[in-house]
């Protein structure tokens, strides 16, 4: 059975400083017809703006921010365990950092626990530890932490869903005849360079970290496909019925 990682961003989680709920439970319903037919892993950002819900910090003060996704991670979970109930999938939660994947040992623990969940057709929940990651062993996005888990994980593609439909040849908010790529063999070294800009308040990447993202499995045979998630419709046509209606699909030719 195909492997199949799917990262979504805070910005498709969140509205108006609470979770979205009706976005949420049109992904857990995706998702849950998804587990019918591929195995899949879950990296979902979120847990700082859930925990902003409950208690105003300003969260560019990083002990401030990990209080934030202390609170907010068992939220989000709780969200996730509730809304996959109705579709009868059993999900579980995971919390990794960048020190996990920098040891064999630890790498090979978290894959092997992987691997007992996929088993048992149990959804991962993998979102980044970041109630005690410093900053030296911290991704700092979930686009990085989806790319390793991809990678270190066996999935055959990650799908990324994000607040943007694609990647443009430019910049769609500034140029009106701004076009959709469908499909990318190369990134140019210079974009990776860019500076991040999220386009939400609570997101820490923005379109680089999803390029970064793409290159890093890119250059080890592993394919992207950029979405929005806002509307399902591109990435259920694309891993449903094998259809490329829309987004981006990145894979090294």
């Amino acid at each position: 059975m195909k492997r199949v990682v799917v990262k979504v961003g805070s910005a498709v989680l969140t509205q108006n400083n609470r979770l979205a709920k009706k976005r949420m439970l049109n992904l857990v319903e995706f998702l849950s017809i998804l587990n019918q037919e591929y195995e899949v892993i879950l990296v979902s950002s979120g847990a700082v703006a859930a925990g902003y819900t409950k208690l105003r910090l300003d969260k560019s003060n990083l002990a401030n921010k990990q209080a934030l996704a202390a609170i907010g991670q068992p939220f989000l979970i709780r969200s996730y365990q509730k809304k996959f109930e109705k579709f009868n999938v059993l999900c579980s939660q995971m919390l990794l950092s960048a020190d996990d994947f920098d040891s064999r040992k630890r790498t090979l623990h978290a894959k092997n626990t992987i691997e007992v969940l996929l088993k048992n057709k149990v959804l991962p929940i993998i979102n980044e530890n970041d109630a005690t990651a410093t900053e030296e062993l911290v991704f700092g996005d979930n686009d990085q932490l989806s790319a390793h888990v991809a990678y270190y994980f066996d999935a055959e593609i990650l799908v990324i869903l994000s607040d943007i439909e694609g990647l443009y040849d430019k910049d769609p908010k500034k140029y009106s005849d701004a076009k959709l790529l469908r499909y990318v063999n190369k990134i140019d070294p210079k974009l990776l360079e860019e500076e991040c800009s999220p386009n939400y308040r609570f997101a820490t990447g923005g379109i680089v970290t999803k390029l970064k993202a793409a290159n890093f499995l890119m250059q080890r045979g592993k394919r992207v496909f950029l979405a929005s998630g806002f509307d399902l419709s591109d990435v259920k046509s694309f891993l449903l019925e094998n259809r490329q209606k829309g987004g981006t699909l990145f894979e090294k030719v």
